[in-house]
C-alpha cells in the first residue's frame, strides 16, 4: 500500500509540470503611440485580442505604452511574465533601461511578433532592427541595410542607396509561399488571396537570421517596385523566435481568415516553436477571398473596404 502510494505521489509530481504547460499560454499586446491616424491601435487591439483568443490558447494581456514624449518612468511591462509579446507599435524611441529590458527578453527565448506597422518603429534602435529583418519609413535609408526581395527562389540585397518603405493603394494582395514545410505555413495553399491591405515595399534592413515564408509582388502600376516583396517571415535573436508579417493595416485587412489564421500559428511558433493550429476550412484560395464579416463590421470604414475588395 505504501508502495502504490508513493507511486501515485511522484505521477502527481511528474504530471504537475505537463498540467501547467497545457494551461493558456501568456501573451502581451503592446500598442501605443502611432506616428498619426492611419495607424489606429484602438480599432486593431481588440481584433488582434480576440483572434489569439477564439484559439483556446492564449491568455491576452494588452499593455499601452506612454505617448511619444511621455513618462516611462512608471512604465513596467514586465516582460518576463509572457511567452510571447506582440507587437501593434509604431513608434520613435524608448528609454535606454526598458531597451535593454526587451532585449534581454527576446535574446533569452522570449517570443516576439510583429505586425504591419511594428516595423517602422525604433528606426535608430540596431538591435530592434536586427529582430524584425527589414522595416521601413521614418527616415530608413541604405544605412539600415539592403532592400531585400525574392527571386529565382532566394532573397536578393539590394545595396542600391535610397529611402525604406512605400506603398500603393489598398487592393486585395495575392502571396505565393516560399517554404512550405515551415510549421506556420504548413497545408495552406501554395498560392492565396488576402484581403485588401497595404502591400509594404522597398524596406531595408540587416535581414539576418531572417527565413521569408511568403512573398507578394509588387506592381509598378500600384506605386510597386516590381520586385516579390517579404510579407511573412521568422527570424532568430538569440533563443528568441520572432514571427513578423507586413500585412494588417486595418481592422478590415485583419479580418481576412489568412491573414488571422498565419497571425495566429505564428504567434503560437513564436511562444512555444511548434504549431498545433489546423487550417481553417475556409481559408482563401487563388483567386477568392475569405474574411470574417463579424470582425470587419468593427471598423467603420468596413462598407469602404469592402467595396475596395469587389473591384
Amino acid at each position: 500500500m505504501k508502495r502504490m502510494a508513493m507511486a501515485v505521489s511522484l505521477l502527481m509530481l511528474l504530471c504537475a509540470p505537463l498540467a501547467r504547460a497545457a494551461g493558456p499560454i501568456p501573451v502581451a499586446i503592446l500598442d501605443g503611440a502611432s506616428g498619426g491616424a492611419y495607424h489606429n491601435w484602438r480599432l486593431t487591439t481588440p481584433v488582434l485580442k480576440r483572434e489569439l483568443e477564439e484559439t483556446g490558447l492564449f491568455k491576452v494581456t494588452v499593455i499601452t505604452a506612454p505617448a511619444w514624449g511621455g513618462d516611462f518612468s512608471q512604465f513596467h511591462p514586465g516582460f518576463a511574465q509572457f511567452r510571447a509579446i506582440v507587437m501593434n507599435y509604431d513608434a520613435p524611441d524608448w528609454p535606454a533601461d526598458l531597451r535593454a529590458q526587451f532585449e534581454k527578453y527576446v535574446h533569452d527565448g522570449g517570443g516576439l511578433v510583429i505586425v504591419h506597422a511594428a516595423d517602422n518603429a525604433f528606426p535608430n534602435w540596431p538591435a530592434y532592427n536586427q529582430m524584425i529583418g527589414i522595416g521601413g519609413w521614418r527616415k530608413r535609408d541604405e544605412h539600415a541595410g539592403p532592400h531585400w526581395y525574392w527571386q529565382d527562389g532566394k532573397l536578393v540585397a539590394d545595396t542600391t542607396p535610397g529611402l525604406a518603405g512605400q506603398h500603393g493603394a489598398r487592393l486585395p494582395i495575392q502571396l505565393t509561399v516560399r517554404d512550405p514545410e515551415h510549421p506556420i505555413m504548413r497545408g495552406l495553399p501554395p498560392v492565396w488571396m488576402h484581403a485588401s491591405d497595404e502591400l509594404y515595399a522597398g524596406l531595408r534592413g540587416p535581414g539576418e537570421n531572417m527565413t521569408v515564408l511568403a512573398t507578394a509582388h509588387s506592381d509598378p502600376k500600384n506605386h510597386g517596385t516590381g520586385k516579390e516583396e517579404p510579407m511573412v517571415m521568422v527570424l532568430r535573436y538569440g533563443k528568441g523566435r520572432i514571427f513578423h508579417t507586413t500585412l494588417g493595416h486595418d481592422v478590415f485587412a485583419m479580418s481576412c481568415v489568412g491573414f488571422m489564421t498565419i497571425f495566429q500559428r505564428g504567434t503560437e511558433w513564436a511562444a512555444t516553436g511548434r504549431v498545433t493550429q489546423k487550417v481553417p476550412k475556409d481559408f482563401p484560395t487563388a483567386k477568392t477571398v475569405s474574411y470574417r464579416v463579424d470582425i470587419a463590421e468593427m471598423d467603420p470604414g468596413f462598407l469602404n473596404g469592402a467595396s475596395e475588395l469587389v473591384k
